[in-house]
């Protein structure tokens, strides 16, 4: 039996009913899932979206500075009530009024408006609506909190358009200003601008703010386009499941992506605070590389958050101070004390002022904090000497010190802080620096005799003799540095022979006998976010390159830090180059300069579409589709539940970054087949992954199936088995083929009697068949039908359709031994909507039996199904508006189903995997925010439409390639 997709309305009817394409990808969305039909919704491309209910056409609309305003205090009710700031006080929540004044909650929406407006005049840059629309997007897939944003996004009454003007334009307008001020002095600005006549000027943007003044706060006309309000989610973390007990488990997650954080290094883990991901943060987390293991770091009592802040290990304690939470420069911070998990605020009393790009380090007895930039542009010279032990503060003296500065560098010799270079009071670059003691309190000025040239983003390590600095930009990116001995306070250049490519924004670390730098940014031609380094040895005068290969993808704004073996790099981000957006990472690596070799940390970066198995004793995850778009995937990682620790497998030889590709286990391999990247390529070719060798071997080519994704893969014991899929030219081939991993060859499965092609189907294999059933068809036709395929005979024998569930696509099947059960999936409306009714298939009679709906989860598509032994548990998915966290354990003994639980379980995802180990499920991965969300008005009664003719599908469009855009400069 087979059945048309049928479409509401009539501009989608005309983009697929006349000549419109679709993708794998788009493939997978245009579906309406069983229980959710009664609505017809469909999540199209943007190419595709011509209104339809809930969205409305663009118009020019105005809110007024006041009804902002009213929207901010709306929002700042919602955060006073939060469960952090509830946690803090210990006392019934306060009223708004007596924590904040009108004229701040005024500050907050002029700041905003401010850099939107600065953006359009100032950078020629206006926000667009698919920029905010990215935004919500973010906000809701990486929120840490998502019963606060579900509660600010209702305090906005839901609508799309407001939240997208008055929670993500305030977050993204920052950013950006951020972005764009961190560029090269001149690069953009205004000719009125430009011409101020400062020598080596860096931020002329700021005298400008100031010369705009209260100009930069009226209310424009605003395009109303149409968003779409995204469901709120968590980060695609997974976690383990037990039937028996009916209990969740966490699995080991680093902290969340972010950049312009701090990392410090406790004599045996690591530990992680603050920083960005458009949001400030105050969360963290400790790794210890012994485990390959993170521990999130307690928010009760955590400083608030912020980034751009500096920390220092005392020996028992890390303390974090100052920073920017994007409205203020901060003056507060905290101990946190790694053994109890807890954290001490420290005292404001005689600190310094609020301030960012300052410079902290630690005495031995003191932490000393100097320099930075303040809350009124102002880059000082003052600074602040901390005890713990007494909580108090020292002013440090203004005697003799160095002139403000920012973006300078600091260490700290056993017996003096010695600070250099940076951009001055003038916003010049400077090759000044001096050095304080303070037992005496006093400044001595260090030399400018053969110093290195003026520079700032340059990074300084102290030898225990010598200060290295190295690399920066003066306007130009340097390569170039030097040695400065404080004993003689003389210079000497080090060598730029085999030195790296020049950069800034990198990090650099001391060995004991080498520095070593990594990562950071240039630009020429085009913009080159870097994953090299060097080894700088100052006993010979020379480099050497560190290593590329299993090395982190290239990245600034990242931290670094070094155990006494290896270099620990974490975090960062990178700029997206058509969508002007930055991507921030929760990836790092060891590095281990003995071996000249990299070792990721922790678990594999966020994604979904990938593939996972099992193999007795770990679950390997491989391939798949970065979140955020951030790109296919070559990379995976190997989890074991028993230690819940996750080794990083290798990409040296590894199949070529995608995702809807199809992976099994041999019993002693796992093989990985097909799939598509987001160039629009298909692909024939696959790998063969040992986990005791950690290496990879590609498999054949000669003989192969077409190049396919959205296929099956079963594995008999002897052979992997690929069938159907869609093809490069928008066929659904009914093609397949057998892969021997013994001889490395492929046999061609028969077409006779083959069942019709299709893609989004399922397989399972029985012992001695392969059976695939359900799927769509050529044409966007979904089906009920299926195929038994002997490999022994290389024949097919069509299975009944009798008493088979309805017609869907995308559902999930398992064996038991006996049979097959297909469950879930997306299937048509109007009715009937029955994706949460399946069927088991018994080939010995090839009859079905329907499964109970009695207790059923609800109908979804993009969720998981494994078998324990005895139950099939489903987990996951969504139904095109919702992701779910809710599952069933279904028993085919009783035809009965037992809801899972949902407590501790993880958040809600599709596109997920999950496999079974013997005693649990493992769902990891997938995309936690889905769907086009609630709209902002009601759909209407979907009514019978003609049924579009069918067309082929084309190669999707490949993306642009990025263009080469100027330089970041400093946050």
């Amino acid at each position: 039996m087979k059945k048309k997709f049928t479409f509401r309305s009539a501009s989608v009817r005309c983009n697929l009913g006349e000549g419109g394409f679709i993708s794998p990808r788009a493939l997978v969305g245009l579906l309406c899932v069983a229980a959710a039909c009664s609505i017809l919704t469909l999540p199209l491309p943007a190419v595709l979206r011509s209104g339809g209910p809930g969205v409305s056409h663009a118009t020019i609309s105005r809110l007024t500075f006041d009804k902002r305003v009213s929207y901010q205090r709306a929002i700042e009710e919602v955060l006073l009530a939060s469960p952090d700031l509830a946690e803090e006080r210990h006392d019934p929540k306060p009223s708004l009024d007596s924590v904040m004044s009108q004229a701040q909650l005024e500050k907050k929406v002029a700041d905003y408006l401010r850099n939107s407006q600065a953006l359009e005049d100032y950078w020629q840059r206006s926000i667009t609506a698919e920029q905010l629309q990215a935004e919500m997007d973010r906000m809701a897939q990486h929120t840490k909190q998502p019963e606060v944003l579900r509660e600010l996004f209702e305090a906005l009454g839901n609508d799309p358009f407001v939240i997208a003007e008055c929670l993500a334009k305030p977050a993204l307008a920052e950013r950006l200003v951020r972005t764009m001020v961190r560029r090269q002095p001149k690069e953009g600005a205004r000719a009125d601008v430009v011409a101020y006549p400062t020598v080596g000027l860096v931020n002329p943007f700021q005298f400008w703010l100031r010369k705009a003044g209260k100009e930069m706060t009226k209310t424009r006309g605003t395009l109303k386009s149409s968003y779409t309000l995204p469901a709120v989610g968590e980060s695609s973390t997974g976690g383990r499941y037990n039937p028996s007990t009916d209990t969740w488990t966490a699995t080991n997650a680093a902290p969340s992506r972010r950049s312009d954080h701090t990392a410090i290094w406790t004599g045996s883990e690591m530990i992680v605070w603050g920083g960005s991901d458009g949001s400030y943060l105050n969360t963290g987390g400790r790794y210890n590389p012994a485990t390959d293991s993170w521990a999130a770091t307690s928010i009760i009592n955590a400083p608030a958050a912020r980034s751009l802040h500096t920390a220092v290990w005392t020996g028992s304690e890390m303390i974090t101070w100052g920073g920017t939470d994007g409205s203020n420069d901060l003056n507060t911070g905290a101990r946190y004390n790694p053994g109890t998990d807890s954290w001490t605020i420290t005292s404001t009393a005689s600190a310094p002022s609020g301030r960012r790009y300052h410079t902290a380090v630690w005495t031995g007895s003191e932490m000393i904090v100097w320099g930075g930039i303040d809350e009124s542009f102002s880059n000082t010279n003052t600074g602040g000497r901390y005890n713990p032990d007494t909580d108090t503060w020292t002013v440090t003296s203004t005697d003799s010190a160095p002139i403000g500065r920012e973006f300078h560098t600091a260490v700290w010799t056993g017996s003096e802080m010695i600070v250099w270079g940076g951009i001055d009071e003038s916003f010049s670059y400077t090759n000044t620096g001096g050095k304080y003691n303070p037992s005496t309190d006093s400044w001595t000025a260090t030399s400018m005799a053969s110093a290195p040239s003026s520079r700032a983003w340059h990074t300084a390590v102290w030898t225990g003799s010598e200060v290295i600095v190295w690399g920066g930009s003066d306007g130009t990116y340097l390569n170039t540095g030097g040695r400065y001995d404080p004993e003689t306070d003389s210079w000497i250049a080090i060598s730029t022979t085999n030195t790296p490519d020049a950069r800034e924004f990198h990090t650099a670390i001391w060995t004991g006998s080498e520095m070593i730098v990594w990562g950071g940014y240039f630009s020429d031609v085009s913009n080159h976010y870097l994953n090299t380094g060097g080894r700088y040895d100052p006993g010979t005068n020379s480099w050497a390159a560190t290593s590329i290969t299993e090395a982190l993808s290239g990245r600034y704004g990242h931290t670094a830090v070094w155990t006494g073996t290896e270099m620990i790099v974490w975090g960062g981000f990178f700029t997206d180059e058509t969508l002007f957006d930055d991507h921030y990472l929760n990836t790092g690596g060891r590095y281990d300069p003995a071996s000249d070799a990299w070792i990721a940390t922790g678990p594999p970066s966020d994604r979904l579409n990938h593939t996972a198995v099992w193999t007795g004793t770990e679950m390997i995850v491989w391939g798949g589709r970065g979140l955020d778009d951030s790109g296919d995937l070559n990379t995976g990682g190997r989890y074991n539940p028993g230690t819940d620790n996750w080794t990083a497998i290798t990409t040296t030889n590894a199949p070529s970054a995608r995702y809807y590709h199809t992976a099994v286990w041999t019993g002693s391999e796992m093989i990985i087949w097909g799939g598509f990247d987001n160039f629009g390529n298909n692909f024939d070719t696959g790998g063969r992954y040992n986990p005791s060798s950690d290496s990879w071997v590609a498999t054949s080519t000669t003989n192969a199936p077409s190049p396919r994704s959205l296929h099956t893969a079963v594995w008999t014991g002897t052979e992997m088995i690929v069938w159907g899929g869609t093809d490069e030219v928008g066929g659904y081939p009914n093609t397949g083929g057998r892969y021997s991993p013994i001889t490395d060859t492929w046999a061609a499965t028969s077409t006779t009697k083959a069942p019709d092609g299709r893609a989004r189907h399922t397989a399972v294999w029985s012992g001695n068949e392969m059976i695939v059933w359900g799927g769509a068809l050529s044409g966007f036709v979904v089906t009920n039908t299926g195929g038994r395929y002997n490999p022994v005979t290389d024949s097919w024998i069509a299975t009944s359709v009798t008493n088979a569930p309805s017609p869907r696509v995308a559902p999930t099947a398992v064996w038991t031994g006996s049979e097959m059960i297909a469950w879930g999936g997306g299937t048509l409306c109007p009715q009937p909507c029955d994706s949460y009714i399946g069927g088991r298939f018994n080939p010995g009679t090839d009859s079905w039996t329907a499964t109970s709906a009695t207790n059923a989860p609800s109908g979804r598509l993009d969720h998981t199904a494994v078998w324990t032994g005895s139950e099939m548990i489903v987990w996951g998915g969504d139904d095109n508006s919702n992701a779910f966290n809710t599952g069933g354990r279904y028993s085919p003994n009783t035809n009965s189903w037992t809801a899972t639980s949902t407590t501790n379980a993880p958040a809600a995802r599709s596109s997920h995997t999950a496999v079974w180990t013997g005693t649990q499920m493992i769902v990891w991965g997938g995309n936690a925010a889905t769907g086009p969300g609630p709209s902002a008005t009601p759909s209407p009664t979907p009514t019978p439409t003609a049924t579009p003719t069918p067309t082929a599908r084309p190669i999707p469009t490949p993306r642009a390639r990025p263009t080469p855009r100027p330089r970041p400069t400093p946050r």
